[in-house]
């Protein structure tokens, strides 16, 4: 088995759904969820808050700097994730798609460094 990233990205320039979108979003999304549980493909996931509350450390040189914000400045951001095991990028692609659809975002794959 290999380790999968999905990811989901989102962008500043999202709107931000009514809470009744937000609310059935996460009904989906928990079903899709039980359902790679039940499939024994779960490693973990979850969903990030807004980039605007992200905090960079940076210790790579002679003393750490911790800065508000964001490392990139690019529009777009990681909205949430899963991590899944799947026997091949094929299966890995069908969860995919099944997750784009339960949170309505398209959503990134991409294996684990040294598993595929």
């Amino acid at each position: 088995m290999t380790q999968y990233l999905l990811s989901v990205p989102g962008s500043v320039d999202d709107e931000m759904p009514s809470d009744d979108v937000i609310q059935e979003m996460f009904a989906t999304v928990e079903k899709f969820n039980q359902k790679v549980r039940n499939a024994g493909k779960w490693v973990f996931a979850g969903g990030l808050e807004p980039i605007a509350t992200a905090t960079t450390v940076d210790a790579t040189g002679d003393s750490p700097t911790v800065t508000d914000g964001p490392f990139s400045e690019a529009k777009e951001y990681l909205g949430g994730f899963w991590v899944i095991e799947a026997a091949d990028l094929d299966e890995a692609l069908q969860w995919a798609k099944e997750g784009s659809a339960a949170c309505g975002g398209p959503v990134e794959v991409r294996p684990f460094a040294g598993e595929a």
